[in-house]
């Protein structure tokens, strides 16, 4: 297509010839939105005059998406888009082509997408237009900005997170500046030895525009040098986890290597962060494809910060109602419930996360809503008491009773003159004391049998860690000692019977072991309400706990990438994804 268009442009072709229709990207819209519904427009490119017609490139940051338009032309003129996912090596060509009309003097394209976070690709964009002679724009923001932009100095600070290469005894080095920032240099070189980055939006799959980045050579005489620094993210497209590397060339023998991918990590929170936020996707706002462990995901990235929009955006999404298998396997009603209760109550605790994070009353207002259709499953006439796990209401579990726990408690701590919650939070907190639930070794079980004993089954993490939460803000909205002294022994049980050299095991990662999607964050929601323990209570043994599982998983459990797997200790069998990810970044944040 390249080719193609140089010749028309040689040659002054009046037609350009078609190009194959593109796959359309959608972000926050798809592509061909209309440019009457663009939130904001400018101009970030000069204009390109073609005999006398003024062809122009339009952009709308906040959507994402730019279009052109052509005036000052005659009937016949036309207008369209390229876009490129390789830095212009190659393009989708004649993207919303428009002909000028009879009478008329200009028109104008639809709008597309500059980036495809879903794919994990950056896009360049520019307008052309025929107007008796093909021309073009240059390409929209070649460059990336984030703390700084592309081809900027590097600045304070100098980590290193992955071992540096030698070549023919060269040393070339990944650096990170304070900013996150990344640079390459060569040492011990010689003239005409080179060194550059290679930047990945896909995780070191492939790097079609980011080859080469900064290449720059010993000078004669020297036998060093280095890039300048680049961005790893692109928060305009909304692009996170960019991983680089440092590559290098020997002149004499014109051979190079490349030091490993790496993604830099300014605290071991926004690293973690970064490559949770690397998974997210932003046109169906969620993390497919698990319904619940999405909402701790939210409840996550909430308490880490920073991303106020994108929660915005998965708030607005997903209100909705789904259909069976497009959110989870059984339909969403909207506002987040579903015949599974306790997946209803975790989005209940995401948006009470989210308006700690925002104040915004629109997500304590749904909280609300998904509090009282989960109340609606509690239910006196079995076990004298506790929510019911699912509509069919065959069972009562520790998950639904601590969520409904921690839900109640929270709302009645948020809701100014609040009395209906913080009854029902003190109901469901004696119930769930006095339910059997709770084993003589202090530990919580999965749940009661039919004829409402402690059914025995695993001690998983989560409910041990809901356990911790609801009686602890119970705490705070009565202030009675019994509920903290009972959070207290849940969390002594947790610290000497669920670990391995004091860090956190769940019972499916252990020996050749493997965890299912759910169980892949349990552990996190432990870590989220024992830090909430740690700070309330001030307690040295529980910071110190909380400190250690941080530095375990940083140290045995994370790759270059800074993405966490399910095994904190770092034993194998291991698995990472967004769920593991999640779970980690919690332990992070619960160590402060």
């Amino acid at each position: 297509m390249r080719t193609l268009l140089v010749l028309l442009l040689v040659f002054g072709s009046l037609t350009p010839i078609p190009a194959e229709a593109a796959t359309a990207v959608c972000v926050t819209s798809c592509d061909t939105l209309d440019p009457s519904r663009a939130a904001r427009e400018s101009f970030p490119l000069p204009d390109k005059v073609i005999n006398g017609r003024v062809l122009r490139l339009h952009a709308s940051d906040p959507d994402g998406m730019a279009w052109a338009s052509i005036d000052n032309g005659v009937a016949g003129d036309a207008v369209w888009l390229d876009r490129s996912w390789d830095a212009g090596a190659t393009w989708e060509g004649l993207l919303g082509k428009a002909s000028v009309p009879g009478t008329w003097t200009g028109t104008r394209t639809l709008m597309y997408n500059l980036t495809d976070p879903a794919h994990h690709r950056r896009g360049w964009v520019r307008a052309c237009g025929d107007a008796q002679g093909v021309g073009c724009t240059a390409w929209i923001y070649p460059d990336v900005c984030d703390t700084a932009c592309d081809r900027t100095a590097p600045g304070a600070g100098d980590s290193q997170p992955v071992a540096p290469t030698t070549l023919f005894g060269r040393t070339i080095r990944l650096h990170f500046d304070g900013r996150g920032m990344a640079w390459a240099s060569l040492e011990a070189g010689g003239a005409g030895d080179e060194i550059w980055l290679d930047r990945s939006w896909d995780a070191g799959a492939s790097w079609p525009d980011g080859s080469s980045l900064g290449r720059t050579s010993v000078a004669a005489g020297a036998a060093s040098t280095h890039t300048t620094a680049f961005a790893t993210r692109d928060p305009r497209g909304r692009l996170h986890g960019g991983a680089v590397r440092a590559c290098g060339r020997e002149a004499t023998h014109a051979q190079g290597s490349c030091t490993a991918w790496a993604r830099p990590a300014t605290t071991r929170a926004a690293g973690a962060l970064d490559a949770l936020m690397w998974s997210y996707e932003p046109y169906t706002a969620w993390w497919p494809s698990s319904w619940w462990n999405s909402a701790v995901a939210v409840t996550a990235v909430a308490d880490a910060g920073g991303f106020d929009t994108a929660l915005a955006r998965t708030f607005d999404v997903n209100r909705a109602a789904f259909p069976a298998g497009a959110r989870s396997s059984d339909a969403i009603d909207g506002d987040f419930v579903s015949r599974a209760i306790d997946d209803s109550a975790w989005w209940g605790l995401a948006w009470v996360a989210v308006y700690d994070r925002t104040h915004d009353a629109r997500y304590l207002t749904e909280a609300t809503t998904i509090a009282n259709y989960v109340h609606g499953f509690w239910d006196t006439g079995s076990c004298g008491g506790g929510v019911w796990w699912n509509r069919e209401r065959t069972y009562k579990n520790a998950v639904t009773a601590g969520l409904y726990l921690r839900l109640t408690a929270s709302l009645h701590n948020r809701l100014a003159g609040d009395t209906v919650w913080g009854r029902r939070a003190r109901t469901a907190g004696d119930w769930y004391v006095g339910s059997g639930l709770i084993n003589s070794s202090g530990l919580v079980n999965d749940g009661l049998t039919s004829s409402c004993a402690n059914n025995g089954q695993t001690v998983w993490t989560y409910n041990q860690g809901l356990g911790i939460g609801g009686l602890l803000e119970l705490w705070r909205a009565t202030g009675v000692q019994s509920y903290l002294d009972t959070a207290k022994r849940l969390a002594d049980a947790a610290m000497a019977r669920l670990t391995s050299g004091g860090v956190l095991v769940e019972s499916c990662d252990t020996g050749t072991g493997s965890c299912d999607d759910n169980q892949k964050q349990f552990k996190g929601i432990f870590l989220r309400y024992f830090g909430d323990l740690a700070t309330a209570t001030g307690s040295a043994t529980y910071r110190a706990f909380t400190q250690k599982q941080a530095d375990a998983l940083w140290a045995n459990d994370r790759d270059a990438l800074n993405r966490i797997g399910q095994r904190w200790t770092g034993t194998t069998p291991n698995v990472t994804d967004w769920r593991t990810q999640a779970s980690g970044l919690e332990a992070i944040l619960a160590a402060g």
